[in-house]
């Protein structure tokens, strides 16, 4: 299966890869574009040209003209890596998550096909969603689409992380495609929507955290081997 069984307010974590291993995006411009339709293409109203709509405003900013906005679901935490992105959300509509990764993974489909005239399907078949079941899967995807994934995309990957994990803790917090960095600085963004602290209460206290994410990251290397292949929490 897929995506599992999901209601409103279940917490689902959403993966999308690139058909073949394929990169989804090439270039800082295709990664921000993405980050801008966290925010842009979550929204019931949908304009079909939004990119152009946009194009003269700050990356968050809607058109006057727009329509109030209305969520479609609520984002807890996302990291892209080249080839695929993790998405954690809460389903707070009927079929909002669904409706959501169509819009995104479709409008990152058009813009990467027209930009590298490519064709067919930038994505591996539909996305994957785990829905969080059990505390104790709940407790480990803050380390796991935020810590262990941002640390994937350090110089080095995750075997140079882990070995100056101070100075990759430091490179994640700035590493602008992933939520580790607002997070832990306690920046405000406009694609993240945790009123309840469902998430963002992992973070209240960097250095536990840290030590936390340092112990976790460490225990997978002594068990998992040093090519860290098996840190997978899901079976997806």
């Amino acid at each position: 299966m897929r995506v599992e069984p999901h209601n409103i307010n279940s917490i689902v974590h959403v993966i999308k890869r690139g058909a073949r291993g394929m990169d989804i995006v090439k270039d800082i411009k295709d990664k921000r574009r993405f980050i801008q339709s966290l925010f842009l293409l979550n929204d019931e109203y949908i304009d079909s040209h939004w990119v152009k709509a946009t194009s003269t405003l700050s990356p968050f900013q809607r058109p006057e003209y727009w329509p109030e906005r209305k969520p479609l679901v609520r984002i807890l935490a996302w990291t892209l890596l080249s080839n695929h992105v993790h998405i954690l959300m809460q389903e707070i509509k009927e079929g909002g998550i669904s409706k959501f990764m169509q819009r995104v993974c479709g409008s990152m489909s058009v813009a990467f096909n027209n930009k590298y005239k490519e064709k067919g399907s930038l994505f591996q078949g539909s996305y994957k969603g785990k829905t969080v079941k059990n505390k104790s899967h709940f407790l480990y995807l803050p380390f796991y689409i935020l810590v262990k994934n941002t640390f994937e995309m350090y110089p080095g990957g995750l075997i140079a992380a882990y070995k100056n994990f101070d100075k990759a803790w430091q490179w994640a917090m700035d590493y602008e495609f992933s939520s580790f960095g607002v997070m832990i600085k306690k920046e405000e963004c406009p694609i993240l929507d945790d009123p309840e602290k469902i998430i963002s209460k992992f973070f209240e206290n960097e250095k536990s955290f840290k030590k936390e994410a340092k112990e976790l990251l460490f225990f997978h290397m002594n068990t998992k081997g040093k090519d860290f292949k098996d840190i997978m929490l899901e079976n997806w």
